[in-house]
């Protein structure tokens, strides 16, 4: 395809953190530690036959572009980059299955026990930071996204999300003097700065699987989640919430139309990213709301969210 699987996962690099964070935040909030029945097969479920689907769609969409490119593609190495080595933006459902079998588990097994929130969001960040460190400096990189959909480097946000439940429902007064002090912006302003300024002699490279985005996510969501406490949500972002697992699946196919339409990128370069976004947004929603309307087009192409 002509957005490369690398450009594209980049543009979506914080979709995934948030989602993780999200999901077990509302896991959590809304079951705390009693799991309903099914919930572990329904979600997995719900995840990994559109990877599997998806996956298919957009290998065979790259292997008849490069045959069409005059290159020599192979259908099963295609196939095996996309499906096996999770090489395409759907890598982020992997790294979600994972995590809620964990949750699952952490629910199910009592591993609150042995693993408190608290301390181990701590270890879990210096776990997270020590994964992405070490493949960042290192030259033998495994195939595919492999790497990226490995647990450890997503640690942090599992317990984030738990330590912020425990204490949404505290007062001012009640938070441990570190929540309270950490939440201030001050942090967050030094932090941005630093990183700003280590960019400058190109020290720091902006990318999303660097060490400096953990600290940086931790800190950003502890500021925004006290500022968002208590606002409801504006009708656009609850109607855009509801199709944005199938944005998400369905967007590059609708970036690549506008680059059919569009050969050689003649639009000037502001209508064509504005193009991209309206067509993709557009086109996704669109996408998701007819696929809905089959008995199992949910299933096979991403689900609808339900906001109530």
């Amino acid at each position: 395809m002509t957005h490369g699987i690398e450009d594209i996962a980049v543009a979506g690099a914080q979709i995934e953190r948030y989602d993780i964070f999200i999901s077990v935040f509302l896991f959590s909030m809304r079951y705390g530690r009693t799991i309903p029945q099914g919930f572990l097969g329904s979600r997995v479920k719900y995840v990994m036959i559109p990877y599997l689907i998806y996956g298919l769609a957009y290998s065979m969409a790259e292997f008849l572009r490069l045959r069409a490119a005059g290159v020599d593609a192979s259908l099963v190495e295609t196939l095996r980059e996309y499906l096996l080595y999770a090489g395409w933006h759907g890598y982020f459902l992997i790294i979600a299955a994972q995590f809620y079998a964990f949750y699952w588990l952490y629910c199910c097994l009592h591993l609150e026990r042995w693993l408190p929130s608290t301390p181990w969001l701590v270890i879990g960040s210096l776990i997270s930071m020590a994964w992405w460190g070490y493949w960042q400096w290192s030259s033998n990189l495994p195939p595919g996204y492999l790497h990226w959909i490995a647990p450890l480097g997503w640690l942090y946000l599992f317990f984030l999300a738990l330590v912020l439940v425990r204490h949404h429902n505290d007062r001012h007064e009640a938070r441990p003097a570190w929540l309270v002090e950490l939440v201030r912006p001050r942090w967050l302003v030094a932090l941005v700065g630093l990183v700003a300024l280590l960019s400058l002699p190109g020290w720091l490279e902006f990318s999303s699987k660097e060490v400096w985005v953990v600290p940086l996510f931790l800190l950003f969501t502890l500021w925004v989640m006290g500022r968002l406490r208590g606002r409801p949500a504006p009708p656009l972002v609850r109607r855009l919430n509801e199709f944005s697992f199938g944005i998400y699946l369905a967007h590059p196919m609708f970036f690549n139309l506008v680059d059919v339409l569009d050969p050689g990128q003649r639009l000037p370069l502001l209508l064509y990213v504005l193009a991209l976004a309206f067509v993709g947004m557009a086109g996704s929603i669109v996408w998701n709301l007819v696929a809905n309307r089959l008995e199992w087009g949910g299933l096979l192409f991403g689900k609808r969210l339900r906001v109530a």
